[in-house]
């Protein structure tokens, strides 16, 4: 008989450390697919000048949504090559990394804690407060202050230039809100 969701009791130890690195293996690859296809963000043809302000802020808007995952690891990405000279601060950066990993990007439920739902707006909020936090003491204020505000200004200008016609919000359960849309009960 077998039971789905429990720890496997086999003696062997060779076999087991197998089974752990191939399910490890299968779910960083399923997590890392939750973010939206890289070709379909870098569509040459998606991007335009929007026509005012307040059609700015709506792209904004939709595109954190839909691409929340993809922003997050461009900022992330950013921020590892600005750390490259500060080997204290990288080593902070990749434990934070690990924080990331495990409590973003490789989830397959929703988080809960004392037997409440975080959203994940709240998990990326959280996760990205307490990186920059602990990499400010590490010292170097100026590289992590810096290429946090590349990063969000590379994201801010895609996700303004970038047309949202061509998404699919319904069926991805995107809200029409997106990510800066305050989170329903």
């Amino acid at each position: 008989m077998t039971s789905y969701g429990t720890i496997p009791s086999s003696s062997d130890g060779g076999s087991s450390k197998v089974e752990f690195l191939s399910r490890a293996k299968e779910r960083i690859q399923t997590g890392l697919g939750v973010s939206r296809p890289w070709k379909q963000m870098f569509d040459l043809h998606s991007i335009n000048i929007p026509h005012g302000f307040a059609d700015a802020i709506s792209r904004i808007k939709t595109n954190f949504g839909y691409f929340r995952m993809n922003y997050a690891l461009i900022v992330l990405v950013i921020l590892f090559l600005s750390l490259l000279w500060n080997p204290i601060s990288l080593i902070v950066f990749v434990v934070s990394m690990a924080a990331w990993l495990f409590l973003y990007f490789l989830r397959d439920e929703p988080l809960v804690i004392f037997h409440y739902t975080i959203d994940d707006r709240v998990v990326l909020a959280v996760l990205s407060v307490v990186m920059v936090v602990l990499l400010l003491l590490t010292g170097a204020t100026m590289n992590i202050i810096l290429s946090v505000l590349i990063g969000l200004a590379v994201v801010v200008v895609h996700a303004a230039l970038r047309k949202t016609d061509d998404l699919c919000l319904d069926e991805d359960g995107v809200e029409a809100g997106g990510f800066l849309a305050a989170s329903s009960p």
